[in-house]
């Protein structure tokens, strides 16, 4: 087992690539915890320095402090991992560590305070230590490809919100279902059944939705103008 490092004031500064002046500016704005107390010496760890690199980093990456002040609050005060995951690790669905720096950088200026809060709200994200778990790899990639194409990441949490919504009806439709005629252990089995009609339904409710705006928009071309 690794033996946990501390460190006094100046070697930490050393290590972080900062002034001790600038350690005590961040401690006094509140951007790292208190250090550890051993009478009048100050001892720092590891979970101190590497939140003074994720600092540097979200700065390096135009963030202001009072942006990386929120962002340390939200990230104190949120769901740790095991609230997050429950009793166990998703059956299907797999779970991603990351820095808060490795999160900046896959939404790009929009990892905000109120967004992370939002996303620990919904269950996408716990705290493990100085790591971010996000609860599903699929849903990370997805939400940072629609982020890439230009939607905003607060309603794309929003978006996941009400899916989430239709979802846990549609898990209770499939339970009921099977369970009026199997007993549990089937239902576990019987999973991807009910995921792939969710699936077929959803492409199909596109396909109709995306015909109905194409017909639309012919229908406006074809209209007659008035002179």
């Amino acid at each position: 087992m690794t033996e946990k490092r501390e460190y006094r004031m100046e070697e930490l500064a050393r290590l972080a690539g900062i002034t001790v002046r600038t350690l005590r500016f961040y401690r006094e704005r509140k951007l790292i915890p208190p250090p550890r107390r051993e009478g009048r010496i100050a001892w720092y760890d590891d979970h101190h320095l590497a939140r003074l690199r994720t600092i540097a980093a979200l700065l390096d990456r135009g963030h202001t402090l009072n942006g990386i002040a929120e962002l340390a609050d939200a990230f104190d005060h949120g769901r740790d991992v095991g609230d997050l995951l429950g009793l166990g690790e998703p059956t299907e669905e797999t779970p991603v560590r990351l820095t808060p720096e490795e999160l900046a950088a896959r939404f790009e200026g929009q990892v905000s305070a109120e967004n992370l809060a939002a996303a620990m709200e919904l269950g996408y994200l716990g705290t493990d230590g100085d790591e971010l778990v996000h609860i599903s790899h699929r849903l990370l990639e997805v939400s940072s490809a629609l982020v890439r194409e230009g939607i905003p990441l607060g309603e794309v949490l929003q978006a996941g919100a009400r899916v989430r919504e239709h979802a846990d009806a549609l898990a209770d439709l499939f339970a009921d279902l099977i369970l009026r005629h199997a007993p549990e252990p089937e239902l576990h089995r019987l999973r991807p059944l009910a995921r792939s009609v969710v699936e077929a339904e959803l492409s199909l409710a596109l396909d109709r939705r995306i015909r109905k705006r194409t017909d639309q928009a012919a229908g406006t071309e074809a209209a007659p103008q008035q002179s």
